[in-house]
């Protein structure tokens, strides 16, 4: 075989390689489980997360009409453990600490660098606020980002959580976000870019000073009663 063959062979093996699993989506899937339960996919860090049913389809709900202020979700301590080993208990800590914002962390995404992570929400109900969020970069000490939109306020924050206290990073205006009506978040993250998007349009660009590296999951906020649904991480840088 002459070397214009083997380079031949060689490209047409190279085409046929499927991608390596890291580079597969991640989607979470609610169908199988159990209505009126934690979800088994996601660990319930703060608030009360459970499935549901609506249109005889399976979602993910985080119900903030019995909310509390500083509420932790049952067994946290476990959980904690479950996520970060040793490392538990100082995670534990900072959650306990500042438990205002409920979140379920994906458990089979240990750390995302780059790629996508989008969702679809429905905003149920809420006086104080109808919060849906994606969140990322969460490290074992509790700090994190969130990408979030609100269906009363109209628009999209990307917001770091840093020692239990709250910043925007960036803020973004009049996107309409109507409640009882299904919308698509999705955040895309390049090196140390981030852009956020809602129902498919670009809203939101933004540098951060280092590249993510940590935990994915759900975010909201207070009393907020929303509806999750096709949750999907895609890696990828």
């Amino acid at each position: 075989m002459n070397t214009i063959s083997i380079a031949v062979s060689a490209f047409v093996l190279a085409s046929l390689v499927l991608p390596t699993a890291a580079q597969q989506p991640t989607k979470i899937d609610f169908s199988s489980e159990t209505v009126g339960a934690e979800a088994k996919s996601l660990v319930a860090v703060v608030g009360i997360w459970r499935i549901e049913s609506e249109a005889g389809k399976n979602v993910l709900a985080v119900d903030g009409r019995q909310w509390k202020e500083g509420q932790s979700s049952a067994g946290v301590a476990d959980k904690a453990r479950a996520l970060y080993g040793e490392r538990y208990a100082e995670f534990l800590d900072r959650v306990q600490a500042y438990a205002y914002y409920p979140y379920a962390v994906a458990k089979n995404v240990e750390n995302f660098s780059g790629g996508e992570i989008a969702v679809r929400f429905e905003g149920l109900s809420g006086r104080i606020d109808q919060g849906a969020g994606i969140l990322f970069n969460l490290k074992p000490n509790g700090d994190y980002l969130a990408l979030r939109a609100n269906c009363l306020e109209n628009n999209l924050v990307l917001w770091k959580f840093e020692k239990g206290k709250r910043s925007s990073v960036s803020w973004v205006r009049n996107t309409p976000t109507a409640s009882k009506q299904w919308h698509d978040l999705k955040v895309r993250i390049s090196g140390t870019k981030v852009e956020g998007y809602l129902d498919g349009k670009l809203y939101l660009e933004h540098t951060l000073s280092e590249a993510v590296s940590g935990r994915v999951g759900l975010w909201s906020k207070a009393d907020s009663y929303m509806h999750f649904a096709d949750y999907m991480v895609t890696s990828g840088k």
